[in-house]
Formats: C-alpha cells, structure tokens, sequence
C-alpha cells in the first residue's frame, strides 16, 4: 500500500485518553509534522516501540493537545506497515482537530476494517484470524471472546490449512497416476486416496458439528418464556436479570408486549423475551401480544415452559405443549412453595421435555434453570476438549459445500469414474476451504468482509 491511513481506534466520545493510528509508508513523517516535543521543539528522530511526551501544534503553532506518540517500526506491527499511534485527550474536539491536522498532511482516513485488511494483505492473519479480531471486539461474554481469541490465534486456519495441503496431496497423487497409468500402482493409489477422503470428510464433519454451538456462544441463546398469564412469566425474566424490568401483578394479562433482555448466564450470553400470557381474549392490544407469543417459539433456540403447579393442568396449557412439539423446551412447574396440585404424569405423556420445580418467591430451581442453559450449549462436553469452533456462518457454509464435494468425490470413486475425473469435485474441495482463509476468495468478497468491522480498526 503506498498510501498512509488514519483513523480514530478508540470510541468516540468522553473519556481519558484516545488513540488516533496512523500506518502506511508516510505515518512517522505526517505525524512528525504536527509533533513538538517536551521542549516544543521538532523530533528529528524518533525510538521504535517507545513513548515521546510531547504537543501538537497547528500550522499557525498553535496548541492543539498534549499527547503522547509512539513509532512503531516496520514490519514488526499490526499492519507490518509503518504505525503511528497518538495518544491525545479524549474528547470530540481534540480528536477532531488532530485528524483534520493529518489528513491536511498528506492522510487518509481509513475504511472500516482497513487497518486489519491490511494485516491481512501484508500476510500477517490469514482471513479466518481477521474475523477473529471484529468477533473479539463485539463479543459479549467470556465464552464467546474466547472463542474469537481461539480463531485469532489461528487454531481454525491450522485445521483448515491441513485438509487443503492434504488435498492438494491427492491431486498431485493423482496427476502422477495419470501420467504414469500402471494397474497395480492405481489400485493401490485409488485405495490411499478413498482413505485421505473419508479422513477430510470426518474433519470437515467435527468442525461443523461445533458450529450450532459455536452460533450460540457467539449470537447468544434466544430464550422465549411463554405460558398462560398470571403462571410467573415476567418475575422469572426479572429473577434471570436480576432487576425489575417487569411489571408483575396479581392481574392476568399484564404483560401485552415482548419484554427483551440479555443476560449473561455462566459466561454464556441469553436473550431472553418475556411474552404475552396465552389465551383467549377479546381484548384487541392483548390479542396482538397473543399472537406475537406464538411468532417467538418459532425461531427461538430454548422456550421456557411456565406452568402453575399450584393449578390442575388446563386445556390452554395443553394446547401450548402441542405449539411446542418438535421444540427446545425446559418445563417450570412454578409456585412450588403453594401447595403442589398439577398432575406430573399428565405432563410427561404429552412430552418427554425436562421439568424443573421453580419457585419465584425463593427462588427455588434458578439454579437448575442456569445449569440447564449451560449444559445445553456445551452438551455436557469439557469446552477446552477441542479449541477449534465454528462461529462464523461464512465458514459454516464453506465447510458445508466442502464436505459435499467430498462426498461427491467419494461417490464418482464409487462408480468407477476415471480418476482426473474425481479431481473436479477434489479441487473444489480445495477452493471452498480456502474461502474460510481467504485464498480462494475475490478482491470484492473480502472488500464487503472488511466492510463490516468497525472504524478504526
């Protein structure tokens, strides 16, 4: 890149300090331009890696700021680029004033993503290690940061990178075979490469079989509570929150409207949306709050079933067990501190969902509730078993169509298709995994990829 870019890398607004980079071939000579040090004299040169206290004067040497710089040497950096970092006051107006003062110098200001495109282009991350870094930026909770640390650190690209040599391994297996057909060595070489393509198969498999919950850890849970009225619905969302978010009333239908939170439970993120109470009504604004209840289940990852159990199982919470078949369901029998008149057996013929006795007086079974949440995202399986974890959609699909061809590979082997024709489905194999680490990608793809990150970064 012969340009040199600039770019607010904190948030914007009030604070202590913020971080203005520059990187490019120009960064130490722009910056130097508007640099005085300590003294208000001009810095001739300046130490790799270490802070400068100094100001920055405008063209009429005015006084801009007090700030702090620091150069950091090519190529050892984020962008393996020229960097500069200025560190002003925080503020709107000191910021402003110092970019305005760099682009005026010969700047420009960056693209959203452009400082890490270019890391990616200089060929420091690879590009499944660059989502990493925005995925670690927007994480929410610690699970989901350290699945995006995992993808920074390159455990996703070590995998991916291992099935591409290994296929481009067969290829060239292939290519000599054809060149030099001899009967007993293609049989033998038929027989290596069936065996290199169930064992990509099986890896590709593994990588996507953590991509559900991948999704979760990264997105959060959808979590709907849903029941008749009057059942503990919203003190159940305000117990999970831990605050009055809320209403909750002795009178049935307080809740018209859904009633979104986020909460972290046990590192992992839950969107949680309290819903209408179920049931017939003739009220107009009620009977939309109804019908937006229903609309939840269909989408939502877990739906938290609320029953009275100090009341006998009804028609209108058996006409919600059958809305819910087929879905995610954990049964509260809430009000276990009344005297217990529901019917469990009853429950359990209609479904075989887990039940849990909850109480929102003492709160009884919010811990179950919790475990249950986590246990359900980790599957009962050790979350350090195996860092390598599938949060992105865009490698989920490339994976998809990956172990497609494989299989597709497999099946022309199967019908004694010639082997350079086995080779199409191979090198398409290879391209769609490359897709996830951005060598098979377009100059466009990965400009709408970078497009997304925020600015600054």
């Amino acid at each position: 890149m012969e340009d040199t870019i600039t770019a607010l890398a904190t948030p914007p607004g009030e604070g202590g300090i913020a971080v203005i980079r520059l990187s490019g071939p120009e960064s130490l000579q722009i910056a130097g331009r508007i640099f005085v040090n300590g003294k208000k004299e001009r810095m001739v040169q300046f130490r790799d890696r270490y802070f400068n206290y100094g100001y920055i004067l405008d063209h009429n040497k005015n006084l801009v700021d007090e700030v702090l710089l620091v150069y950091m040497k090519a190529p050892r950096t984020y962008t393996k680029e020229e960097v500069v970092e200025i560190h002003c006051h925080g503020g709107m107006i000191p910021v402003r004033k110092i970019l305005d003062l760099l682009l005026k110098e010969g700047a420009r200001l960056a693209q959203p993503g452009e400082f890490t495109k270019r890391a990616f282009l200089n060929g420091r991350i690879d590009l499944a290690q660059a989502e990493g870094v925005m995925d670690l930026i927007s994480s929410k909770t610690e699970h989901a940061a350290r699945a995006s640390l995992q993808q920074m650190e390159g455990f996703l690209s070590k995998e991916i990178k291992a099935i591409r040599d290994d296929m481009l391994d067969v290829l060239a297996r292939i290519e000599v075979t054809i060149d030099y057909p001899e009967e007993d060595i293609e049989s033998l070489v038929e027989h290596e490469i069936r065996k290199r393509l169930c064992a990509a198969r099986d890896k590709c498999k593994n990588l996507l079989e953590s991509a559900h919950q991948g999704r979760l850890i990264r997105e959060g849970i959808k979590t709907v509570i849903i029941g008749k009225p009057n059942v503990g619905k919203s003190s159940l969302l305000n117990a999970l929150v831990r605050e009055n978010r809320a209403i909750v009333t002795d009178i049935p239908g307080t809740t018209r409207d859904v009633i979104e939170e986020y909460v972290n439970i046990k590192g992992i993120l839950v969107r949680i949306l309290d819903t209408a109470g179920i049931r017939e009504t003739r009220d107009l604004v009620e009977k939309i709050g109804v019908e937006k209840s229903r609309e939840m289940t269909q989408d939502a990852d877990l739906i938290l079933f609320i029953l009275d159990a100090s009341q006998p199982l009804g028609k209108e919470d058996m006409e919600i067990l059958q809305l819910l078949k087929d879905k995610q369901v954990l049964i509260l029998l809430n009000k276990s501190d009344q005297p217990h008149v529901i019917d469990e057996e009853d429950i359990r013929s209609l479904t075989d969902s887990t039940i849990l006795k909850t109480s929102m007086v003492d709160g009884t079974g919010l811990d179950q509730v919790e475990n249950f949440i986590y246990n359900m995202v980790y599957s009962g399986r050790v979350e350090q078993k195996n860092p390598v974890m599938i949060t992105n959609n865009r490698h989920k699909e490339a994976l998809i169509r990956a172990e497609r061809h494989l299989g597709e590979a497999l099946e022309a082997m199967d019908a004694s298709m010639p082997l350079d024709m086995v080779t199409i489905d191979i090198r398409n194999v290879w391209e769609a995994l490359g897709e996830i680490t951005g060598e098979s990608l377009t100059e466009n793809l990965i400009d709408r990829i970078f497009m997304e990150f925020c600015l600054g970064k």
